[in-house]
Protein backbone atom coordinates (compact mmCIF):
# COMPACT_ATOMS: atom_id res chain seq x y z
CA UNK A 1 0.00 0.00 0.00
CA UNK A 2 1.09 3.48 -0.97
CA UNK A 3 1.15 6.11 1.72
CA UNK A 4 -0.60 8.42 -0.48
CA UNK A 5 -3.41 6.08 -0.47
CA UNK A 6 -4.43 6.41 2.52
CA UNK A 7 -7.22 8.65 2.65
CA UNK A 8 -9.21 6.40 0.41
CA UNK A 9 -9.04 3.42 2.64
CA UNK A 10 -10.98 5.33 5.53
CA UNK A 11 -14.42 4.21 5.14
CA UNK A 12 -15.71 3.95 8.53
CA UNK A 13 -18.91 2.54 10.12
CA UNK A 14 -19.02 5.27 12.50
CA UNK A 15 -16.79 7.84 10.78
CA UNK A 16 -17.67 7.62 7.48
CA UNK A 17 -16.02 10.37 5.30
CA UNK A 18 -18.73 12.79 4.25
CA UNK A 19 -18.38 13.78 0.12
CA UNK A 20 -19.60 17.36 0.50
CA UNK A 21 -16.56 18.17 2.75
CA UNK A 22 -14.15 17.32 0.18
CA UNK A 23 -13.31 20.35 -1.86
CA UNK A 24 -10.59 22.83 -3.30
CA UNK A 25 -9.25 25.77 -2.49
CA UNK A 26 -6.57 28.09 -4.39
CA UNK A 27 -3.61 29.56 -2.09
CA UNK A 28 -0.24 31.28 -3.26
CA UNK A 29 1.21 28.05 -4.40
CA UNK A 30 -1.83 26.67 -6.64
CA UNK A 31 -5.00 25.26 -5.82
CA UNK A 32 -5.05 22.33 -3.12
CA UNK A 33 -7.39 19.76 -2.11
CA UNK A 34 -9.11 19.03 0.77
CA UNK A 35 -10.06 16.02 1.69
CA UNK A 36 -12.22 14.56 4.78
CA UNK A 37 -10.05 11.48 5.73
CA UNK A 38 -12.30 10.98 9.21
CA UNK A 39 -15.44 12.74 10.13
CA UNK A 40 -18.05 12.22 12.89
CA UNK A 41 -15.52 13.32 15.81
CA UNK A 42 -16.86 14.84 18.85
CA UNK A 43 -14.86 17.92 19.41
CA UNK A 44 -11.50 16.69 18.31
CA UNK A 45 -8.69 18.19 19.75
CA UNK A 46 -5.17 16.38 19.22
CA UNK A 47 -3.90 13.74 16.61
CA UNK A 48 -0.82 11.89 15.87
CA UNK A 49 0.31 9.57 13.05
CA UNK A 50 1.51 6.15 13.83
CA UNK A 51 4.15 3.91 11.98
CA UNK A 52 1.62 1.22 10.95
CA UNK A 53 0.18 4.32 8.91
CA UNK A 54 -2.82 4.61 11.50
CA UNK A 55 -3.76 7.57 14.15
CA UNK A 56 -4.65 8.06 16.90
CA UNK A 57 -7.18 11.37 17.54
CA UNK A 58 -8.43 12.78 21.01
CA UNK A 59 -11.91 14.07 21.75
CA UNK A 60 -11.87 16.20 24.59
CA UNK A 61 -15.06 14.62 26.28
CA UNK A 62 -12.75 11.83 27.00
CA UNK A 63 -12.49 9.62 24.36
CA UNK A 64 -8.91 8.34 22.27
CA UNK A 65 -9.29 6.99 18.67
CA UNK A 66 -7.44 4.51 17.21
CA UNK A 67 -8.14 4.55 13.61
CA UNK A 68 -6.51 1.95 11.47
CA UNK A 69 -4.50 2.02 8.30
CA UNK A 70 -7.22 -0.61 7.01
CA UNK A 71 -10.29 1.28 7.62
CA UNK A 72 -11.66 -0.22 11.30
CA UNK A 73 -12.08 2.26 14.36
CA UNK A 74 -12.30 1.96 18.09
CA UNK A 75 -12.01 3.73 21.62
CA UNK A 76 -8.90 3.08 23.29
CA UNK A 77 -9.58 1.90 26.76
CA UNK A 78 -7.02 2.18 29.31
CA UNK A 79 -6.75 5.80 29.87
CA UNK A 80 -6.06 7.90 32.80
CA UNK A 81 -8.93 9.86 35.00
CA UNK A 82 -9.94 12.63 33.18
CA UNK A 83 -11.48 15.86 34.93
CA UNK A 84 -13.82 17.14 31.92
CA UNK A 85 -15.62 20.44 32.24
CA UNK A 86 -14.84 24.20 30.37
CA UNK A 87 -12.04 23.67 28.09
CA UNK A 88 -10.72 20.85 29.75
CA UNK A 89 -10.37 17.37 28.99
CA UNK A 90 -8.67 15.07 27.21
CA UNK A 91 -7.02 17.20 24.95
CA UNK A 92 -3.39 16.44 22.88
CA UNK A 93 -1.71 13.38 22.07
CA UNK A 94 2.22 12.50 21.27
CA UNK A 95 3.16 9.30 19.43
CA UNK A 96 7.17 9.70 20.13
CA UNK A 97 9.90 8.86 17.65
CA UNK A 98 10.64 5.35 19.19
CA UNK A 99 7.06 4.27 19.46
CA UNK A 100 7.80 1.44 17.06
CA UNK A 101 9.76 0.32 19.94
CA UNK A 102 8.75 1.38 23.22
CA UNK A 103 4.83 1.63 21.78
CA UNK A 104 4.65 4.70 24.73
CA UNK A 105 2.10 6.95 24.08
CA UNK A 106 1.69 10.68 25.24
CA UNK A 107 -1.49 11.99 26.93
CA UNK A 108 -1.98 15.95 28.48
CA UNK A 109 -5.35 16.37 29.76
CA UNK A 110 -7.38 18.02 32.85
CA UNK A 111 -6.45 16.30 35.94
CA UNK A 112 -8.66 16.41 38.64
CA UNK A 113 -6.75 18.59 41.92
CA UNK A 114 -8.08 19.73 45.44
CA UNK A 115 -8.75 22.51 44.06
CA UNK A 116 -10.17 21.82 41.20
CA UNK A 117 -8.54 20.81 38.20
CA UNK A 118 -4.68 21.05 36.66
CA UNK A 119 -3.26 20.08 33.91
CA UNK A 120 -1.82 16.56 33.31
CA UNK A 121 0.54 14.24 31.44
CA UNK A 122 0.49 11.03 31.55
CA UNK A 123 1.83 7.84 29.58
CA UNK A 124 0.79 4.74 28.43
CA UNK A 125 2.07 1.88 26.17
CA UNK A 126 -1.14 0.80 23.28
CA UNK A 127 -1.23 -2.71 23.24
CA UNK A 128 -0.40 -4.84 19.92
CA UNK A 129 -4.03 -4.90 19.06
CA UNK A 130 -4.53 -1.14 19.22
CA UNK A 131 -7.52 -0.88 22.20
CA UNK A 132 -5.94 -0.21 25.00
CA UNK A 133 -3.45 1.56 26.81
CA UNK A 134 -1.60 -0.04 29.61
CA UNK A 135 0.90 0.33 32.27
CA UNK A 136 -0.90 4.21 32.24
CA UNK A 137 0.85 6.26 34.73
CA UNK A 138 0.21 10.44 35.64
CA UNK A 139 4.29 11.20 35.16
CA UNK A 140 3.08 15.16 36.05
CA UNK A 141 0.82 17.32 36.84
CA UNK A 142 0.64 21.20 37.55
CA UNK A 143 1.68 22.21 41.03
CA UNK A 144 -1.79 24.11 42.27
CA UNK A 145 -5.07 23.33 40.29
CA UNK A 146 -7.70 25.99 39.84
CA UNK A 147 -11.79 25.91 39.89
CA UNK A 148 -11.77 27.94 36.80
CA UNK A 149 -12.49 26.17 33.40
CA UNK A 150 -10.21 27.59 31.45
CA UNK A 151 -6.66 27.60 29.63
CA UNK A 152 -5.33 23.97 30.37
CA UNK A 153 -2.42 25.26 27.22
CA UNK A 154 -2.03 21.27 27.02
CA UNK A 155 0.60 20.94 23.91
CA UNK A 156 2.84 18.38 23.71
CA UNK A 157 6.26 17.92 21.64
CA UNK A 158 9.01 15.54 22.04
CA UNK A 159 12.24 17.48 21.51
CA UNK A 160 15.15 16.30 19.47
CA UNK A 161 17.18 15.90 22.87
CA UNK A 162 14.09 13.31 23.94
CA UNK A 163 13.20 15.83 26.86
CA UNK A 164 9.26 16.65 26.43
CA UNK A 165 7.70 20.15 26.54
CA UNK A 166 4.13 20.73 27.92
CA UNK A 167 2.74 24.24 27.48
CA UNK A 168 0.30 25.24 30.77
CA UNK A 169 -1.85 27.98 30.62
CA UNK A 170 -2.46 30.46 32.90
CA UNK A 171 -5.99 28.97 34.08
CA UNK A 172 -7.37 32.02 34.24
CA UNK A 173 -5.40 33.38 37.00
CA UNK A 174 -3.46 35.58 35.21
CA UNK A 175 -0.91 37.33 37.78
CA UNK A 176 0.19 33.29 38.19
CA UNK A 177 1.93 33.49 35.06
CA UNK A 178 4.76 35.43 36.85
CA UNK A 179 4.75 33.69 39.50
CA UNK A 180 7.82 30.15 39.10
CA UNK A 181 6.02 28.79 42.58
CA UNK A 182 3.36 27.12 40.30
CA UNK A 183 3.68 26.08 36.58
CA UNK A 184 0.59 28.05 35.35
CA UNK A 185 1.31 29.79 31.93
CA UNK A 186 4.79 28.21 31.50
CA UNK A 187 6.12 25.70 29.32
CA UNK A 188 7.65 22.91 31.28
CA UNK A 189 10.53 20.51 30.10
CA UNK A 190 10.71 16.85 31.36
CA UNK A 191 12.54 13.92 31.28
CA UNK A 192 10.09 10.85 29.97
CA UNK A 193 9.66 9.70 32.97
CA UNK A 194 8.58 12.35 34.19
CA UNK A 195 11.35 13.27 35.81
CA UNK A 196 13.40 16.61 36.33
CA UNK A 197 16.13 17.41 33.71
CA UNK A 198 18.92 18.39 35.63
CA UNK A 199 20.00 21.39 33.08
CA UNK A 200 16.21 23.09 33.80
CA UNK A 201 17.22 26.79 34.24
CA UNK A 202 15.33 26.94 38.05
CA UNK A 203 16.94 23.52 39.44
CA UNK A 204 18.17 24.49 42.53
CA UNK A 205 15.57 27.89 43.30
CA UNK A 206 13.46 27.42 45.95
CA UNK A 207 11.41 29.53 44.91
CA UNK A 208 10.90 27.97 41.68
CA UNK A 209 9.05 25.00 39.72
CA UNK A 210 12.35 22.97 38.39
CA UNK A 211 9.93 21.72 35.44
CA UNK A 212 9.65 25.25 34.34
CA UNK A 213 11.65 26.23 31.00
CA UNK A 214 9.52 29.22 30.22
CA UNK A 215 6.87 31.52 31.63
CA UNK A 216 4.78 34.75 31.04
CA UNK A 217 2.33 32.24 28.95
CA UNK A 218 -1.43 32.91 28.56
CA UNK A 219 -2.81 30.17 26.92
CA UNK A 220 -0.27 28.46 24.38
CA UNK A 221 -2.43 25.41 22.71
CA UNK A 222 0.27 24.75 19.54
CA UNK A 223 3.75 23.97 19.96
CA UNK A 224 6.26 22.71 17.30
CA UNK A 225 9.68 22.57 16.73
CA UNK A 226 10.94 24.09 13.31
CA UNK A 227 13.18 22.74 10.84
CA UNK A 228 16.44 23.54 13.25
CA UNK A 229 15.08 21.73 16.09
CA UNK A 230 13.74 25.38 17.96
CA UNK A 231 10.92 25.58 19.71
CA UNK A 232 7.82 27.45 18.89
CA UNK A 233 4.51 27.96 20.88
CA UNK A 234 1.71 29.82 19.60
CA UNK A 235 -0.82 31.23 22.22
CA UNK A 236 -4.34 32.92 23.11
CA UNK A 237 -4.24 36.84 23.65
CA UNK A 238 -7.47 38.35 25.31
CA UNK A 239 -8.62 40.91 23.21
CA UNK A 240 -6.56 40.85 20.48
CA UNK A 241 -2.79 40.09 21.01
CA UNK A 242 -2.31 36.61 20.00
CA UNK A 243 0.66 35.47 20.03
CA UNK A 244 3.78 33.17 18.18
CA UNK A 245 6.82 33.02 20.09
CA UNK A 246 10.38 31.35 20.02
CA UNK A 247 10.93 29.63 23.29
CA UNK A 248 14.45 30.03 25.12
CA UNK A 249 15.45 28.60 28.08
CA UNK A 250 14.42 30.55 31.07
CA UNK A 251 12.87 33.24 29.31
CA UNK A 252 9.93 35.80 30.13
CA UNK A 253 7.05 36.04 27.55
CA UNK A 254 5.41 38.75 29.83
CA UNK A 255 1.94 38.04 30.34
CA UNK A 256 0.18 39.65 31.90
CA UNK A 257 2.89 42.64 32.69
CA UNK A 258 3.16 43.59 28.59
CA UNK A 259 0.55 42.39 25.91
CA UNK A 260 -0.59 43.37 22.44
CA UNK A 261 -4.14 43.14 23.34
CA UNK A 262 -6.46 44.27 25.87
CA UNK A 263 -9.16 42.51 28.50
CA UNK A 264 -12.30 41.23 26.93
CA UNK A 265 -13.81 44.91 29.08
CA UNK A 266 -11.25 47.21 27.01
CA UNK A 267 -9.29 47.81 29.93
CA UNK A 268 -5.30 48.05 29.28
CA UNK A 269 -3.30 44.98 30.39
CA UNK A 270 -0.66 45.86 32.55
CA UNK A 271 2.42 48.50 31.80
CA UNK A 272 2.19 48.11 27.50
CA UNK A 273 3.88 46.32 24.99
CA UNK A 274 7.43 45.79 26.21
CA UNK A 275 9.39 46.16 29.01
CA UNK A 276 13.18 45.03 29.78
CA UNK A 277 13.95 41.31 30.61
CA UNK A 278 10.50 40.21 28.90
CA UNK A 279 10.38 39.15 25.11
CA UNK A 280 8.73 40.26 22.36
CA UNK A 281 6.55 37.91 20.18
CA UNK A 282 7.92 37.39 16.88
CA UNK A 283 3.73 37.63 15.86
CA UNK A 284 1.29 38.97 17.06
CA UNK A 285 -2.68 39.24 15.62
CA UNK A 286 -4.66 41.88 16.79
CA UNK A 287 -7.56 41.14 16.02
CA UNK A 288 -7.46 37.51 17.78
CA UNK A 289 -7.83 34.70 15.59
CA UNK A 290 -7.80 32.26 18.74
CA UNK A 291 -4.90 30.02 17.30
CA UNK A 292 -4.88 26.61 18.24
CA UNK A 293 -2.36 23.78 16.90
CA UNK A 294 1.08 24.58 15.50
CA UNK A 295 3.34 23.28 12.43
CA UNK A 296 6.62 24.45 11.08
CA UNK A 297 6.42 22.69 7.24
CA UNK A 298 9.17 20.88 5.85
CA UNK A 299 8.33 21.88 2.09
CA UNK A 300 7.91 18.11 0.94
CA UNK A 301 5.00 18.72 -1.46
CA UNK A 302 4.97 22.79 -1.27
CA UNK A 303 8.98 23.60 -1.40
CA UNK A 304 8.07 26.99 -1.74
CA UNK A 305 6.50 27.01 1.71
CA UNK A 306 9.60 25.29 3.41
CA UNK A 307 10.03 26.85 6.77
CA UNK A 308 6.74 28.34 6.85
CA UNK A 309 4.44 28.25 9.99
CA UNK A 310 1.29 26.32 10.26
CA UNK A 311 -1.58 27.68 12.79
CA UNK A 312 -4.92 26.71 13.01
CA UNK A 313 -7.68 29.77 13.73
CA UNK A 314 -10.45 29.04 16.05
CA UNK A 315 -12.32 32.13 15.84
CA UNK A 316 -12.14 32.91 11.88
CA UNK A 317 -12.27 29.64 10.45
CA UNK A 318 -9.33 29.06 8.52
CA UNK A 319 -5.49 27.95 8.29
CA UNK A 320 -2.73 30.83 8.92
CA UNK A 321 0.61 30.09 6.94
CA UNK A 322 3.14 32.47 8.21
CA UNK A 323 5.88 33.26 5.88
CA UNK A 324 9.41 31.85 8.08
CA UNK A 325 11.01 34.77 7.48
CA UNK A 326 8.71 37.65 7.06
CA UNK A 327 5.64 36.56 8.89
CA UNK A 328 3.80 37.82 7.00
CA UNK A 329 0.60 35.92 6.36
CA UNK A 330 -2.38 33.87 3.91
CA UNK A 331 -5.35 32.69 5.04
CA UNK A 332 -6.24 29.40 3.63
CA UNK A 333 -9.74 29.66 4.14
CA UNK A 334 -13.07 26.92 3.14
CA UNK A 335 -15.58 25.09 4.60
CA UNK A 336 -13.41 22.62 5.83
CA UNK A 337 -11.04 25.21 7.75
CA UNK A 338 -14.20 25.62 10.12
CA UNK A 339 -11.99 26.31 13.83
CA UNK A 340 -9.59 24.23 12.95
CA UNK A 341 -8.05 22.85 16.17
CA UNK A 342 -4.64 21.05 15.59
CA UNK A 343 -2.55 20.97 12.09
CA UNK A 344 0.58 18.62 11.34
CA UNK A 345 2.64 17.39 8.52
CA UNK A 346 2.16 13.83 7.35
CA UNK A 347 4.42 11.48 6.92
CA UNK A 348 3.06 12.04 3.07
CA UNK A 349 4.20 15.11 3.04
CA UNK A 350 0.59 16.41 3.19
CA UNK A 351 -1.27 19.27 5.76
CA UNK A 352 -3.56 17.23 7.94
CA UNK A 353 -5.97 19.87 10.34
CA UNK A 354 -8.82 19.00 12.74
CA UNK A 355 -11.89 21.22 11.85
CA UNK A 356 -14.03 21.40 15.25
CA UNK A 357 -16.50 22.69 13.21
CA UNK A 358 -17.20 20.03 10.80
CA UNK A 359 -16.03 17.37 13.27
CA UNK A 360 -13.26 15.90 10.71
CA UNK A 361 -9.70 15.25 10.60
CA UNK A 362 -8.71 16.79 6.65
CA UNK A 363 -5.93 15.92 4.88
CA UNK A 364 -4.71 18.91 2.17
CA UNK A 365 -2.28 18.01 -1.06
CA UNK A 366 -1.32 20.19 -4.25
CA UNK A 367 -4.15 20.04 -7.02
CA UNK A 368 -7.74 21.00 -7.68
CA UNK A 369 -8.80 17.28 -7.26
CA UNK A 370 -10.46 17.28 -11.16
Amino acid sequence: MRLHTLAALFTLAALTPITSLAESVQTSAGPAQLNAVVSGLEEPWGFGFLPDRGLLITERGGRLLHVRSDGTSGAVEGLPDIKVGGQGGLLDVMIPADFAQSREVFLSFSIQQRRGAGTGLAVGRLSRDGTRLEETRVIFASEAGSRGGRHFGSRIVEGRDGKLYLTIGDRGDEDSAQDLRNQNGTVVRLNRDGSVPSDNPFVGQASAQPEIWSYGHRNPQGATLDLNGNLWVVEHGARGGDEVNRVQKGANYGWPVIAFGKHYSGRKIGEGTEKAGMEQPEHYWDPSIAPSGMMVYSGALWPEWRGDVFVGSLKFGYLSRLDGTTFAEEEIEADATARTRDVREGPDGAIWFLSVGNGALYRMTPGDGA
